[in-house]
Parts: structure tokens; sequence; C-alpha cells
């Protein structure tokens, strides 16, 4: 992959390659330049070919950097999340072994023996090593990342992808047409596989990743705006971001060139929205982290979703080939519905250390070729497109993050509070949670289970993994054949005491509420009770334990400015410890004081 970028920096060396946050721009020549004294830092820490070198870097130019240097010592990158626990970072990292981390942040907990390297931002002093003359050049089959994902057996698994893989995806992308010059927004968590289209498929054809703060860090209005000042046209979304942008705002995206959406069924009817006022080319794509991002990919148009009720997975990209079979892996007849394989040039090798675990999803098939079995069921339409029925097992997505729901019920019953577990995921996009039933170990742990169970989770789970609610059962249902009725501990959800009915949650001590606040305030729980679909929502609740998450932060606030002109940033509203709280910035920011 290093060689275009070389080919890119002797033809358009001033050309920006990357814009950073602040708008710095960093040059086709100065990212070549910096990845080459990264490397050569890397190499005299005793990093070579085959090597994995872990990064531990925030969305930056800076990280953009860390993946071209380590590339281009013929070694494999393994993005690590920020926001993971330092539990979660170990399991990683002692399976996957990294010579050296990258980073220049404070928060990583790594291994204290681990060489640490910045990314430089001069020449170093003294004999520079010659990258080029390092042994060992990378060739197709040169692992270029290891993406972990949520892995049924309670641990990780590590997705290694390949240089050839990446050539394969970014090889001049039919569904997706990126020109040198474009402009691309980068605004996936760096362990997000969305990172390799953000990245790579960009620097390849010659245009510019423009780094973006978090959607959630803006009003929508602020979001758009800055879309428009740094002249992006291309962004992928999450089907969550998207939900929450197009709900409040359809026409925002009218002024990209590609607008691409996936990780979860896309709502028809909000595509329709959005397509009222469309950017100029509106893409449903769909692709397992083992097939290198993007395995499908749909083009949205008011003709092509005429008469249709979900929006299909679209027909195969690049070199992609699809197989849509039954339990005896053979061709199922169009229409009917059949466990999707995938196979071609940008399938993983399989999971770093799991020889097990490979042979089990990567699977041949009666014609020879070497396929992925992704779980999903389809069927394949009329048209040749390919629509989404359901899972074959129990692997959900989560805001564009894919979670193995055996995996948290796993971490459930290792805190020894409960005796069995359950999850489930409710909702879809923005309104996607999950909810945990739980027996408890012994009768004493009941009480105060739910708090105690969410902070011992959030030691070992991404955020996203833990549920928002848990509902303590005696016992857990069982089918006849003996296993967990999940039919009927889903239908318990509506028999539960709904947080409308609950109890005010007004500390000890404090006055009860004399009806609903006035104000902005009360226009906040008004909004809130809205999109939670709840009944009521108190001043004293928090909006997280509620079941908010940071794309319904999105929208509250979004919602809440339109109506009365209160400038609310969404992290006040996810790190408040009660809605109440809000009271003073609420004021402050309508003028109103108090």
């Amino acid at each position: 992959m290093h060689r275009i970028l070389a080919e890119h920096a002797d033809r358009r060396p001033s050309q920006p390659a990357v814009v950073d946050e602040d708008g710095t721009p960093l040059s086709y020549q100065q990212l070549w330049e910096r990845s080459g004294w990264l490397a050569a830092a890397l190499a005299a820490r005793g990093v070579g070919p085959g090597d994995r070198v872990a990064v531990a870097l925030r969305r930056s130019a800076r990280l953009v950097v860390a993946l071209l240097g380590v590339a281009r010592l013929g070694a494999a990158y393994v993005p690590l999340d920020s926001q993971a626990p330092a539990t979660r970072l170990a399991l990683i990292t002692d399976e996957a072994l990294p010579t050296a981390v990258v980073t220049d942040e404070e928060w990583v907990t790594l291994p204290s023996g681990l060489p640490r390297v910045t990314v430089p931002t001069q020449a170093p002093g003294g004999a520079v090593p010659d990258v080029a003359a390092i042994k060992g050049a990378t060739e197709a089959d040169t692992p270029l990342y290891v993406a972990y994902t949520s892995g049924s057996t309670g641990r990780p698994k590590g997705v290694v992808i390949t240089h050839g893989a990446v050539r394969s995806f970014t090889d001049s992308p039919r569904y997706c047409e990126v020109r040198p010059g474009d402009r691309v927004a980068a605004l996936a968590n760096p362990a997000f596989d969305a990172t390799t289209f953000e990245v790579w498929n960009t620097l390849v054809a010659g245009a510019t990743v423009v780094v973006l703060p978090d959607v959630v860090d803006l009003s929508v209005t602020q979001w758009v705006d800055l879309l428009r000042d740094r002249s992006v046209g291309t962004v992928f979304l999450t089907t969550a971001l998207f939900d929450g942008i197009a709900r409040e705002a359809p026409g925002a995206f009218q002024t990209l060139d590609n607008l691409l959406v996936g990780g979860e069924a896309l709502d028809i009817e909000r595509v329709r929205s959005v397509l009222a006022s469309p950017p100029r080319r509106l893409v449903h794509v769909y692709g397992p982290t083992e097939t290198t991002t993007f395995a499908t990919a749909f083009t949205c148009t008011p003709d092509n979703l005429a008469g249709r009720t979900r929006v299909p997975l679209g027909p195969p990209v690049q070199q992609t080939r699809v197989h849509v079979l039954d339990d005896q892996r053979r061709e199922v007849a169009p229409g009917a519905t059949g466990e999707l394989y995938i196979s071609g040039p940008q399938l993983a090798t399989g999971y770093l250390g799991a020889p097990g675990l490979t042979d089990e999803r990567f699977v041949q098939l009666p014609g020879g070729q070497r396929a992925y079995r992704s779980g999903d069921l389809v069927r394949t339409l009329t048209t040749g497109d390919l629509e989404f029925v359901g899972r074959a097992d129990r692997q959900v997505k989560l805001r564009g993050f894919r979670v193995e729901l055996e995996e948290v019920e796993l971490a459930l019953t290792a805190t020894g509070l409960v005796s069995a577990a359950a999850v489930e995921k409710l909702g879809e996009a923005a309104g996607g949670t999950l909810v945990a039933f739980v027996r408890p170990a012994a009768p004493e742990d009941a009480d105060d289970l739910t708090p105690r169970l969410a902070k011992l989770l959030a030691e070992h789970l991404p955020g996203y993994m833990v549920p928002h609610r848990f509902l303590v059962v005696p016992e857990m249902p069982l089918t006849t054949n003996g296993k967990t009725d999940r039919a009927r501990l889903l239908a318990m959800v509506d028999g539960q005491l709904p947080p409308e009915a609950a109890p005010d949650n007004a500390p000890e001590g404090a006055e009860a509420p004399h009806g609903a606040p006035d104000g902005v305030l009360g226009e906040l729980l008004t909004v809130l009770a809205e999109l939670l679909e709840v009944d009521r929502v108190s001043p004293h609740d928090n909006f997280l334990e509620l079941g908010g998450n940071s794309i319904l932060a999105l929208q509250a606030t979004s919602r809440l400015r339109s109506r009365c002109d209160a400038d609310v940033n969404p992290a006040d509203l996810i790190f408040a410890e009660t809605l109440a709280e809000l009271g003073d910035p609420v004021a402050d920011a309508t003028g109103g004081g108090r």
C-alpha cells in the first residue's frame, strides 16, 4: 500500500494528504517524510517485517502518519480504542504481542516493558536508517493490520487483513468515486474498520483525509457548517449517526458527493426523507470486518427504492463474490433465504492465534473457493441485489459496532454477582440498546445490583457493550428443549415497571417536584420523553440510565435548539449525573442566567 503513497509524494508533493481537526494541513511530501522518520524510529527499537505494532492514537493526522509508518516496515498495526477499559486493552496486547506501541496519549495502559514511540514532527538527529533498505519487502499476503472485534468466547478476536485485501478494496471503487484533490471525512473510531475506507481509500485516490470532531461534540447545524467550511465531499456514517442527523435535518447532506451509510439495517423512510434533498450519491454499504470493510453496496435513489419496504444490501463490490447457501452449503433458489458466504481477494487470512475459529468461519465451498461464513441470513431479489433477513447466531450490531451477546453474558457471570445471565438487543439504529436479564447469585446480591453490575462491566467492556437496562429474574425461563426461552424474557420487558411509572428518582431529602419544570429544562424533559418513548422524564433522572446514548443526545439537543434556541452541548447531556444539573448550563446557553 505504501508504494502507492510514494508515487503521490513524487507527483503531488504539496497537495494536502491530511487536514487535522484544527485545520492544519499535512502535504503528501510531509506525510511521506514523517512516516519514514517514524518507521526509522520503530526499526531502531527492533521492529521489522512481520512484527505487530500497537497504535494508541486518537483520530488525527498523527494517526495517519503512524499507520503509514508501520506499513512501510512491513509490520502490521493493531489499532486500539481509546475508550476501551484497560483490562480489554490488556487482553488485546497479550494476544497480539506487539513489538512496540506508537502513542503520545497518557491514557494508554499497556505493558510497562513495551517500547513507546511518538510520531515525530521533525527529522531525528543522527544517522537515519534507510527504510527502503530494510529486508522483507511487503507482498500482497503481508498483514497490514489486525482489527479486534467482539468474540463469543468472552475474548475479543483479532482479524488479520493483508495489503492485498486493502489494495483490492481501494482499487477504483465504482460504488464511490473519489478523485485526486477530493476531501473525505475521517469520523470513525481508529479501532473501527471504517478507518480503512476513510484513510486508505482516500490516500490511494490521491485525495485528502479531513479529520473532524465527533458528531456528538457539535450541534447538527454546526456539524453541517463544518462539512461545508472544510469542503468535505465524501462521508461515511454508521446507521445510528445517519438516523440521528436525518431525523433532525434530512437536508443536511445535500452538499456531499458521496454519503455512505452502514452498520445496521437502514430505515427506508428515513432514506426517502434524505432523498428529497439528496447528496449526489447515497450508498448503503455492508460488510463484516473479515471482508475488509465493505462487501456489498446499494446506491439509493427514489426510483430504485420505489415499491420496496427494505433497503437492499446491494450487489458485491470490487472483486468480491457472494454466495447464498443452505445448511449443506448448496446454492438456494432466488428469493429463498440462506446464509451469506463471501469470497474474493478482500478476505482476511483469519483470526490471530485462533486456528480453530479460523477453520470454523473461513471454509472451502464445493466449488473450491475460500469463503467467509458471515452468519447473516439473506435472500437474492429479482434485481440480483441481496436483502438482509436476520442472523443465524446471536451477533448484533449496535451503533455500528459488532457485539457478540455471549461475550456480554460471560462478562456478567464473571462478576460473581449473578448465577445466570441473558442479554438481548432492543430497538434499532439510534434507539438500539442492550437489556440484561440476570439471576442474582445470592438473595443479598439483589440489592443495588444494577449499579454494581454496570460499574464492573465498564471495567472490562467498551461502553457500547454495557447494557443500559438490567432486569432481575428469580429464574431463567426455559424452552421444552431446556434452553433459555429468550422470547419469554423479551415479553417480560413490557411487563416491567417502565421508567415513566417508576417512583421519582429524587435523592433522599430533596423536595418533591410540584409539577413539571418550566422553561428550557422543562422543554428538555419533554424532548427526552418523546425520543425515549416514555410518558415522563424526571429532572432527577440520569440520561444514560434512561437508555440514552450519544446519538439520542445529538437528536435531543438539536430538537431543543430548534424549539427554544437553547445551545446545549450533547456531551453535557451525556455526562450529567442528573438532568437537573443542566438547569444552569441551559439557562446560561439561552442568556437567561438565574
